[in-house]
């Protein structure tokens, strides 16, 4: 029977619930936006501003209302409540530098399984917000929220893409993504008023956001360790065939256990390279520049950006419940994500990064039109609506979900946890810059804001033409051969040779 391409239930039992960690990633990341207005009342009572006082919130703020006593409360709360949006991201980012050592420690099943402890203490802190002082429980749970989510998004893609057989590794590795978008949609919906959204239930609605990771505790125990961690790492080349029957069914697992042999075999000639090593060889580099253009290409490409001024365009369009236009992208988000997982393995990562960035270029191209114009003509309004839509399918259906995956399959075993740790940083990183900057750039540019991550997506595409490789298919043996040319002729050179025996020696220390 062929090992490619084995499904069995052990293998589903697994995949979802690694994922849960993914859905917990995409709640946390939407649920904090519905309940603002009234998260923000409950701060400004915390702080000291009587329920009398809390139109100081409003943004249409006059400068009659500006007089009002408590001004210097109305600015407190705006800078918590910017913490609490803003304390999620820079969780992520330190967390993200241990994904490689976490996942070492014990192996990627434990990982998961320890750090779910953060998930729950992070979920009782803004449960229990009200029991203290809710903007410094919120802020606490949120921080300890995004280093577990940090920790989550390296460490599920990389289980996934590790026991995932090849044939359909692209297609597991994008249920990732899925389980995020998932995660926001559900929290768009339970996050809407008359459900949890409301004065009195929005700390059960924070609070939820640590429940898939009791499931996921549950869960775990069930599911085989990564059979190359196993094999690869610690050597136990039985307790990895195990692992690969369990995962794969009964089946001649020869060929599996000479890739991971000659994996081993090039990981031991190579051994384990640390975060600082891997960012000063020039033996990776052009792996890890694709990485991590591939995450910039990500959060650069203005997606955040559109569920910003999404609402905006939505009320100008004439919507009347611009929340549910809002929902609508959600919906949008999952229906091509799911498009996603079906084409990945067929189409390819590499075709559909270009669609989905080069699409995404048009779409911005039609966004500043349609709100150039928009006073002008009033049907230039519906031109912004449909491409907000589009833009988020193309987003999904390529530039979403495969930069996640595809660090997993672009590095060997020796310095993947590092390059996935590297790439982290940088998604996380570059999320937090485009939250804080956008409300500025929006300011600056206008109508034409759109324009700047067009220039930047026309960018992108032109990179993923010229240096992204296709890795449809192919062992990551024969994915590392892709840049082999010039690691090659390196390593052919003193200075080569060189660098390769500092990097051993750099890790052995």
């Amino acid at each position: 029977m062929d090992s490619g391409k084995q499904l069995t239930g052990t293998l589903a039992v697994a995949v979802f619930t690694a994922t849960l960690g993914s859905l917990q990633y995409g709640y946390s990341l939407g649920v904090i936006n519905a309940p603002q207005k009234v998260i923000e009342k409950h701060y400004a009572r915390a702080l000291g501003v009587g329920s009398e006082r809390t139109a100081v919130l409003s943004k249409n703020t006059t400068e009659e209302d500006e007089e009002i006593p408590g001004e210097g409360i109305h600015r407190d709360v705006i800078m918590y409540w910017s913490l609490s949006v803003a304390i999620f991201s820079i969780g992520g980012m330190f967390s993200s530098f241990l994904v490689g050592f976490v996942g070492d420690l014990r192996g990627r099943v434990k990982g998961m399984l320890m750090v779910n402890v953060l998930a729950v203490v992070a979920g009782l802190l803004m449960g229990l917000c009200r029991m203290w002082k809710p903007h410094i429980m919120v802020i606490s749970g949120r921080a300890v929220m995004g280093f577990y989510c940090g920790l989550t998004s390296g460490l599920v893609p990389m289980y996934i893409g590790e026991i995932a057989p090849k044939a359909y590794r692209g297609a597991l590795g994008t249920l990732h993504q899925l389980a995020i978008v998932i995660g926001i949609l559900i929290s768009q919906v339970i996050g809407l008023d008359f459900v949890l959204g409301n004065d009195d239930m929005w700390p059960l609605l924070l609070g939820l956001s640590g429940a898939p990771a009791i499931l996921q505790s549950l869960l775990l125990p069930l599911c085989p360790e990564s059979p190359r961690y196993l094999y690869i790492l610690l050597g136990k080349e039985q307790e990895a065939k195990e692992s690969l029957y369990r995962l794969k069914g009964a089946y001649d697992a020869t060929s599996d256990l000479e890739e991971m042999r000659r994996e081993k075999q090039q990981a031991d000639k190579e051994p384990r390279i640390s975060i600082l090593s891997l960012i000063r060889s020039s033996v990776y580099r052009k792996q890890l520049f694709v990485a991590l253009m591939m995450h910039l290409s990500q959060q650069l490409s203005g997606i955040n950006a559109i569920f910003y001024y999404s609402t905006a365009i939505f009320t100008l369009a004439g919507v009347a419940q611009p929340v549910y236009a809002t929902i609508g992208v959600g919906v949008i988000n999952t229906v091509f994500t799911m498009v996603s997982v079906v084409l990945v393995d067929k189409a390819g990562r590499r075709t559909l990064t270009l669609a989905g960035l080069a699409g995404m270029c048009f779409c911005a191209i039609a966004m500043t039109v349609g709100l150039r114009f928009q006073n002008d003509f009033s049907w230039m309004s519906y031109i912004s609506m449909s491409a907000i839509f589009l833009f988020v399918s193309f987003f999904e259906i390529g530039p979403g979900p495969i930069p996640w995956f595809i660090v997993a399959e672009l590095f060997s075993q020796g310095p993947r946890p590092a390059a996935i740790a590297l790439a982290g940083c940088c998604n996380w990183t570059s999320n937090f810059v485009i939250g804080m900057t956008f409300q500025y750039i929006q300011d600056w540019l206008g109508c034409y804001v759109f324009i700047l991550f067009a220039v930047l997506l026309l960018g992108f595409t032109v990179f993923t033409f010229l240096r992204v490789p296709e890795t449809k298919g192919k062992s990551f043996e024969e994915i590392s051969a892709l840049f082999q040319k010039g690691r090659k002729k390196q390593a052919q050179t003193p200075k080569g040779n060189a660098e390769l025996q500092q990097l051993r020696t750099s890790t052995d220390a």
